[in-house]
């Protein structure tokens, strides 16, 4: 069995970090997938696919991998550098503000 190790990244709809905190331990396809002729729905025989293991720390999933002898692929995450401003959101409407507050 083939899998791999990641931390999931924040979705695109959203700015903020929730389900990013956890690492995830996800198999990957052992058999591609085939369209049924009658319905043209996607299927496999592959149930492992399906499954996603969610740990506390990238150390628990190695060592998860390890007892279960599951072969694994680590990624790390790519770390954002923060976006912080000087005056925060607050000081778009700040009374002493220099500039003009347009919108």
């Amino acid at each position: 069995m083939r899998a791999r190790i990641y931390k999931p990244a924040r979705t695109a709809m959203s700015s903020g970090t929730a389900k990013t905190h956890k690492w995830v331990l996800e198999f990957a396809p052992a058999e591609a997938r085939e369209v049924d002729p009658l319905m043209g729905w996607t299927s496999s025989a592959d149930t492992q696919s399906q499954v996603k293991l969610e740990f506390a720390t990238k150390e628990k999933a190695v060592e998860y991998a390890a007892e279960h002898g599951i072969d694994v692929q680590v990624q790390e995450p790519h770390r954002r550098k923060p976006n912080i401003r000087a005056g925060g959101y607050g000081e778009n409407f700040a009374t002493g503000r220099r500039g003009v507050w347009t919108h």
